[in-house]
């Protein structure tokens, strides 16, 4: 059994990838790119540890059409991240966004072993001054590597930009690659 320390999940997204998508983050990113716009999922204290095989396991039997992972940073926890995409694929889509370069994951431990079961990687560190939050990127300096025909270039830029969920507890999420603040919210009841 391997484990991942997962930030969060969102069950059924759309503005992290083509169509219906299960996203997990990984807690934990050594990297401090200036102006991350998830500077939460940075220390890797906290967070979740989760059976790679149950997330494995919701992504196969739910109506997904992919998994998307993100952070914090996945290949800071490389067995984990080996073990999930390798469960996933290639009955599912995978993408994988990483601040590390296609270049540096290649010299990591099990860098080159994960691409093999990856379909789409968006490598590069983010650079505030480059900042485009548009195409699933973050900043213009980011690729968008296909390494699989699951996907086509078109499939991954026309990827909505924000997703605003608003659960039945209540909770709001808001994903994407353009995140944008709330500022307060209030909340009122109706009276009966």
């Amino acid at each position: 059994m391997t484990r991942v320390n997962l930030h969060s999940k969102i069950e059924g997204s759309r503005a992290n990838g083509p169509g219906n998508r299960y996203v997990v983050w990984f807690r934990g990113c050594s990297l401090g790119c200036p102006g991350c716009f998830n500077p939460s999922t940075h220390s890797p204290i906290g967070g979740d540890s989760v059976d790679t095989s149950a997330i494995a396991r919701a992504v196969l039997d739910g109506d997904y059409d992919g998994l998307t992972i993100s952070g914090g940073e996945p290949f800071e926890q490389p067995q984990a991240l080996l073990a999930l995409v390798k469960e996933v694929f290639p009955q599912k889509g995978i993408i994988v966004f990483s601040g590390y370069s296609e270049s540096e994951i290649i010299e990591q431990e099990l860098g080159s072993e994960i691409l093999r079961f990856v379909d789409v990687l968006i490598d590069g560190r983010y650079e505030r001054a480059e900042k485009i939050a548009t195409e699933l990127r973050g900043s213009s300096n980011q690729e968008i590597r296909l390494y699989t025909d699951r996907y086509v270039r078109e499939d991954i830029t026309a990827t909505p930009e924000l997703e605003i969920r608003i659960g039945s507890d209540g909770l709001v999420t808001v994903s994407g690659v353009q995140p944008i603040p709330l500022g307060r919210i209030r909340q009122t009841q109706e009276k009966p």
